[in-house]
């Protein structure tokens, strides 16, 4: 099996050469890496699951999802465009602790707008509105950890 440290470097590796994908199998123990180049190519197609191989000792574990997530109600039927996480890392609401959240429910917002900060490995990945619209959900709290293709915002789109 691949330490932490180890698999540190390959996601590192990944995002300085900018791979699509990197697959890796070791000893019963299968990774697999997307870049973000390869999830904003899919952008017009939802990301996969990713799929993650438990061991004996390490059962399946179901996603929780987050008490206290901020919402306004949606029309019934509205269907809302989800922006999801595109890498696994802490998410963050604004640029700094003191500063005030990039969007809160209820923002308009443009396409190319930072809406939030998605921590990876001491790196701060602005993650950007792909649509114009208004804020209707936000998903995850203020410093909360989010895995890839975890929904982010629900936007009302223009």
């Amino acid at each position: 099996m691949l330490t932490f440290d180890q698999i540190k470097e390959l996601v590192d590796l990944v995002h300085e050469r900018r791979l699509g994908i990197l697959e890796i199998e070791h000893a019963g123990f299968r990774l697999k890496i997307e870049g973000a180049a390869t999830v904003q190519a899919q952008a017009a197609v939802p990301p996969p699951v990713p799929q993650r191989v438990a061991t004996a000792a390490e059962p399946e574990v179901a996603p929780v999802v987050a008490a206290g997530s901020e919402t306004t109600e949606a029309a019934p039927g509205e269907d809302l465009h989800v922006l999801k996480s595109p890498i696994v890392g802490t998410f963050y609401a604004a640029p700094s602790p003191d500063s005030d959240p990039y969007v809160k429910v209820g923002s308009s917002v443009k396409k190319g707008q930072v809406l939030c900060i998605v921590e990876a490995m001491k790196l701060m990945n602005e993650i950007e509105s792909d649509v114009d619209g208004e804020i209707v959900e936000i998903h995850p709290r203020n410093a909360q950890p989010v895995e890839f293709g975890e929904p982010l915002f629900g936007i009302r789109a223009d």
